[in-house]
């Protein structure tokens, strides 16, 4: 068993605070990612849990025991990181090793242990190479297997992936998410690229500024954003966002955007009157040239962006840019002029003052 319980953790610079007062329960056996932009603290929340930095104030717990003074090396979790850190005079079976011959662990039981971690992770035809012998992706496994002889609480990863080409990171994605999954480990995972926090996690933890803006399932975080930053963070492409105003006429209730009212849930909690940002995911604007109903708004293409499976537009409504993404292949060309609407259900609303969904 491995719960992790971080409880208003902080970490200061001398007077700058860059981490404010985190708080987060890690189950075990559980997958959670830190995402965020470059500088938003997820790096330095996942070595201070690993012991690499200080903590200011706050508790991070292992099993209900505080681990904050205690030795990287006595807190039985082992870390991934982004430049693999091999050692490059040993070979592939004497890197994953390493960690079990300095606890002075019997040879024979060393060499065991490599090498059913080197069959779980199809590593066996490179034991005796040594790290400039093998592939980025190889090097990866190995610094994942020499994490995993361990038999460790925790694994932490911090961006594993970054340093791999496009194809063999969904490859590796893969592999770790299917290994995490066998060893049932818990696992902290740290990524600025939000496609492996959706597709690898079990919940997603959005970090900005240091401060925690929303925890959940990936899907859940995607389909009802806490607030104007997740909502565009998360999603490729970025969800739409058009200021406007809501006016509530009896049972209805319209978003007025650019003289065009645009049906919205009447459930919304705001009076009318309310400042508002109306948001829309691409893939949820529906385009139809000849429609001209109620709650169509005007777009003008100015680029086209086929990718294959789908068409991205790219076109403005009004004085707001905006992308819709089609799927398939589109007839559009820069210059047409066209109509876009949207189910209120897939619409999004949030105060414009202070950014929070309604």
């Amino acid at each position: 068993m491995a719960n992790v319980d971080i409880s208003q953790l902080r970490k200061s610079y001398g007077h700058e605070e860059v981490i404010h007062g985190v708080d987060l329960s890690i189950k075990d056996g559980e997958f959670v990612s830190l995402i965020g932009a470059s500088g938003c603290g997820k790096s330095t929340l996942l070595r201070m849990v690993a012991g690499l930095e200080s903590v200011t104030s706050g508790t991070i717990s292992l099993n209900g025991r505080t681990i904050n003074d205690v030795a990287p090396k006595n807190r039985d979790i082992a870390m991934v990181f982004q430049n693999y850190a091999l050692y490059p005079h040993l070979t592939v079976a004497e890197n994953m090793g390493f960690s079990l011959k300095l606890r002075k662990v019997p040879p024979a039981q060393i060499r065991s242990e490599v090498e059913s971690t080197a069959e779980l992770l199809g590593l066996k035809p490179y034991l005796e190479r040594y790290p400039k012998a093998l592939s980025g992706g190889q090097r990866q496994r190995v610094a994942m297997g020499r994490a995993i002889v361990r038999k460790p609480q925790v694994f932490l990863f911090d961006e594993p992936l970054s340093n791999l080409d496009a194809k063999l990171r969904v490859q590796m994605r893969i592999e770790i998410k299917s290994l995490q999954r066998r060893l049932g480990t818990t696992s902290i995972y740290v990524t600025h690229d939000q496609m492996e926090a959706m597709t690898m996690s079990d919940r997603v933890v959005i970090l900005n500024g240091g401060r925690v803006e929303q925890v959940g399932a990936p899907l859940d975080v995607y389909d009802n954003p806490a607030n104007l930053f997740v909502a565009t963070f998360i999603g490729s492409p970025a969800m739409n966002l058009l200021d406007g105003i809501l006016v509530r006429d009896g049972d209805r209730a319209v978003a007025q955007i650019d003289g065009v009212e645009i049906t919205v849930s009447a459930s919304t909690a705001a009076p009318s009157g309310t400042r508002i940002v109306l948001g829309v995911r691409p893939e949820h604007l529906m385009v139809d040239a000849g429609n001209q109903g109620e709650g169509c708004l005007r777009f003008q293409v100015s680029l086209v962006e086929p990718t294959g499976a789908e068409s991205h537009i790219y076109g403005r409504c009004g004085y707001t840019d905006m992308i819709v993404a089609l799927s398939g292949r589109s007839l559009l060309s820069a210059g047409d002029t066209v109509q876009l609407s949207a189910n209120k259900e897939q619409l999004h609303l949030f105060e414009k003052e202070t950014g929070r969904r309604i």
